[in-house]
């Protein structure tokens, strides 16, 4: 799983007012997990929210910043109510486990001890690691929301040493607003991290202060660390057909899984011939291809493509001169793609 990023429509450990705006632009953008926190707007509302995120495809989160016992106990009854996806946060465990049990929300809560508001996290890393592996060892527990940017310790050595000591997922959480700390949990082993009030206020180094543009430099960042950014650009096929001359045989332009797409350039005409075990796809992108089988012959022009079964004979020509043809095929192949080197006047036998 790579790296998760989960979108809070909070500032300063609160719900927005606007966050039923904000969350259609996080949508729009393709922001897939979106949480809130259970104090800043009424039930209602959040409720709305909720039901808003799930039916933009999105997973919903809730972030409980209570400090009391009773206050904890009252915001886990309201992710049931709410019917959140995850629930972020809190310190009783013993009080909240109960509450959800018989419900499908996932339950990850704070490691070490929680302060104020917005909230601290206390204690030495190995005392964050030590609560960290009792509450992972828990059933019910399904991981760990980490403070960590809350914390006077040395954050990537937090991390790393949480992630280390148990096997559960662990989400970061608290002041993360720039690439280099998205990266540095990213390599401590994270599974996700939250951010809110750096996107909403402008803080994230983007090219707009704005939230689209915060938003949408945050998912390509984490897209770049999970390695979601394809390395390849559209291919012009003149360009591709004018880097080699010869024909008949096929140069392999891509890969795709176990598909070869090959460029191949006919003229004349090829042997009869068949393939043993996969089948064919011709796509002409110039001139006329004649597709000879034993019952007929097929023409097909340029914008046109036809499928050659496994095992049918048949006799591909090119009569009124060159012709560009775009073919897939599973791979690996024969290094030439050539079945047998039986040479007509006009060319070489091709599979």
């Amino acid at each position: 799983m790579g790296l998760r990023f989960i979108f809070m429509l909070t500032r300063n450990d609160r719900t927005v007012e606007d966050a039923s705006e904000q969350l259609q632009t996080a949508l729009h953008l393709g922001v897939r997990h979106i949480g809130f926190k259970d104090i800043g707007l009424p039930l209602a509302q959040l409720k709305a929210l909720n039901t808003a995120i799930r039916e933009g495809g999105a997973t919903s989160y809730l972030e409980v910043v209570s400090l009391d016992r009773d206050s904890e106990i009252a915001s886990a009854k309201a992710a049931v109510e709410i019917g959140i996806d995850v629930l972020l946060g809190g310190t009783r465990v013993d009080d909240v486990l109960p509450i959800i049990a018989g419900t499908t929300i996932q339950y990850c809560p704070f490691p070490g001890r929680i302060s104020g508001h917005p909230s601290v996290l206390e204690g030495s890393i190995d005392e964050v690691v030590a609560s960290a592996q009792t509450l992972a060892a828990r059933e019910g527990v399904h991981g760990l929301d980490l403070l960590a940017y809350r914390s006077s310790e040395n954050v990537p050595a937090l991390i790393q040493a949480v992630c280390a000591a148990v096997s559960k997922p662990v989400y970061v959480a608290g002041s993360i607003d720039t690439p280099e700390r998205i990266s540095a949990l990213k390599e401590a082993g994270a599974a996700g991290f939250t951010i809110g009030t750096a996107a909403l206020d402008g803080k994230y180094p983007a090219e707009g202060k704005d939230v689209p543009h915060q938003l949408a430099r945050i998912i390509r960042d984490v897209a770049t660390l999970n390695r979601h950014i394809s390395p390849f650009h559209k291919e012009n096929l003149t360009f591709a057909f004018g880097r080699f001359s010869d024909t008949w045989p096929p140069h392999i332009a891509a890969r795709v899984n176990n598909m070869q797409i090959k460029l191949a350039r006919f003229e004349g005409e090829a042997a009869w011939h068949f393939q043993k075990h996969e089948d064919e796809v011709f796509f002409v992108h110039k001139g006329r291809l004649l597709m000879r089988f034993r019952d007929r012959d097929e023409l097909v022009e340029e914008g046109e493509f036809i499928v050659v079964p496994h095992g049918v004979e048949r006799c591909p020509a090119a009569p009124e001169g060159a012709c560009e043809v775009v073919l897939l095929e599973l791979g690996p192949a024969p290094a030439a793609g050539i079945v047998e080197d039986r040479r007509t006047d006009a060319g070489v036998s091709h599979s």
